[in-house]
């Protein structure tokens, strides 16, 4: 990256990226998101998790601009603390989509529409599946069940479908929904729970992260030629395809390395090498 590059918005992915292993923040990724700001460039999460989530992760103290959640689903104005953009299914194609997950005896949740998307249906397949229950623990207070034959009547966030890791398993219930539902768009995710299983995520066709991203840049009149982002998984390419300057940390996916600039580990505080990069240190 060139002395005169002009950045003036960076976006990061949040798990496996810009935090560690253990949810925490580095101090060098602390003090890079600082620099930042003393240059004056806008600082963006691009996270799968939902606002309460990410929340959670980020408390007010740390210098962040905008939160991108839910893969794009909602922007959050950190410092005008608002929701400011949001995208749901509407409730046709979620009534269409939840027989035919049901139809396929598939384990899944069903997230309410933002900015409540915390908050989930769930069905179980006749498969036990333990990733389906690892997660249904984590979102137990917040869940109810599918009632059979009882229509939803809402509009959704998402849709998660849990399954083994098996690719072709993917890309063949990938193209069999894009064929069915043009309306929606489907993201597999690396499991965050680190078991192997592949999450499937199924959204308005126009979310993603890039599209998020693109949001803010449309509304502060940012060219994307002077955006960089950070990502570490298949449900980051959106991002990573969007912004001009595009990092993928060393424990990302191995069939992802050669599309995308390299930096080092979340566990090596990635972020903070890569605005390093940007803004040398003076000694």
């Amino acid at each position: 990256m060139g002395k005169n590059t002009k950045i003036k918005l960076v976006a990061t992915d949040l798990d496996g990226t810009f935090l560690k292993n253990d949810k925490s923040i580095s101090n060098e990724n602390l003090e890079a998101l600082r620099k930042l700001g003393e240059k004056g460039i806008l600082r963006v999460i691009a996270t799968g998790r939902n606002l309460q989530k990410t929340i959670s992760v980020i408390p007010p103290e740390i210098p962040f601009d905008y939160i991108v959640f839910s893969s794009g689903a909602g922007v959050y104005d950190l410092k005008g603390t608002k929701l400011i953009y949001s995208q749901n299914i509407d409730r046709i194609h979620v009534q269409q989509i939840t027989d035919f997950l049901v139809g396929q005896d598939l384990n899944f949740h069903l997230f309410r529409p933002v900015p409540d998307n915390y908050k989930c249906w769930y069905h179980r397949g006749s498969v036990h599946c333990s990733e389906f229950d690892s997660y249904f623990a984590f979102h137990q207070s917040h869940s109810e069940p599918l009632i059979p034959d009882q229509k939803i009547n809402s509009e959704a966030c998402q849709f998660l479908v849990v399954f083994p890791n098996d690719p072709e398993q993917f890309l063949v219930l990938k193209k069999d929904f894009e064929q069915r539902f043009p309306e929606v768009k489907v993201l597999r995710t690396s499991s965050p729970l680190e078991t192997g299983y592949i999450w499937m995520e199924i959204f308005h066709q126009s979310v993603s992260k890039g599209s998020g991203v693109k949001f803010v840049c449309d509304l502060l009149e940012i060219n994307p030629e002077h955006t960089l982002g950070i990502g570490n998984d298949f449900n980051d390419l959106d991002l990573l395809e969007f912004t001009n300057y595009s990092y993928l940390v060393e424990n990302g996916p191995a069939e992802l390395k050669t599309r995308f600039l390299s930096a080092k580990s979340n566990e090596e505080s990635a972020f903070a090498r890569i605005v390093e990069t940007i803004f040398p240190s003076s000694h």
